[in-house]
């Protein structure tokens, strides 16, 4: 992995920042593989709903996560829209709903859980390059990436956006709970004892709260432009 550092971007943040949008413009610019790491989550939560599994059935989860038939289709036109399958079937909206996205938190705190997700997310890694987008990238999956992003935003204007997303994906959502989900999940991810959310030492911070996405776009990309240069 570390002759590869240079082709890998980390952005990591909470739920809303911004990091999904602006993970997918920069894999789309540099022509490189994007990684969603919290759709793995997802997908997973998506998984153990289909499978009756109880979140305490330690084992369990640990053998749908390493088994987990996912796969990440990314469309090459302006919109950039990922589709997401598991076991060949389209997930893409289901995985999104607020119910899953709490299921996949909770999953996100089980330390198996994360050890078994580890090496198919540090997999998506190859020479044409990597743009990872989740909570950790930067920190546990590939802490030796020399560009790491670390968005941030105020929980207000992250369940606005949110609010915005679900509807465009034609998901029925409710204001007042997307800020009250946001909220739990920062605390539970903060909290955690594995992979707390964090920004790696070596990270660069970005407030995203009152920058468009193509303000938040130009400032990054001046900093992989800074990189490839030196």
């Amino acid at each position: 992995m570390s002759d590869l550092s240079k082709k890998i971007i980390t952005i990591d943040g909470a739920s809303g920042v911004g990091k999904g949008t602006i993970s997918k413009l920069l894999a789309h610019k540099l022509g490189w593989d994007y990684l969603d790491s919290g759709a793995l989550y997802r997908a997973l939560a998506c998984r153990v709903s289909q499978t009756n599994t109880d979140v305490t059935d330690i084992d369990k989860l640990q053998t749908l996560a390493i088994d987990l038939p996912i796969d990440f289709s990314v469309a090459k036109h302006l919109t950039l829209t990922v589709k997401i399958f598991l076991d060949n079937q389209d997930v893409t909206q289901a995985i999104r709903t607020e119910e899953c996205g709490n299921v996949a938190s909770k999953l996100a705190k089980i330390t198996e859980v994360r050890k078994a997700l580890l090496k198919r997310q540090r997999d998506f890694l190859t020479p044409k390059g990597l743009v990872a987008d989740g909570r950790d990238m930067g920190t546990v999956i590939f802490p030796k990436a020399k560009l790491k992003i670390f968005l941030t935003a105020d929980a207000d204007i992250r369940a606005q956006r949110r609010f915005k997303q679900l509807q465009e994906l034609g998901v029925n959502a409710d204001l007042v709970t997307i800020k009250k989900n946001i909220e739990e999940r920062d605390t539970r991810d903060i909290q955690r004892k594995s992979s707390p959310l964090k920004p790696a030492k070596d990270a660069i911070v970005i407030d995203t709260s009152d920058k468009t996405i193509n303000e938040v776009f130009a400032n990054i990309w001046s900093l992989v432009e800074k990189g490839q240069s030196g």
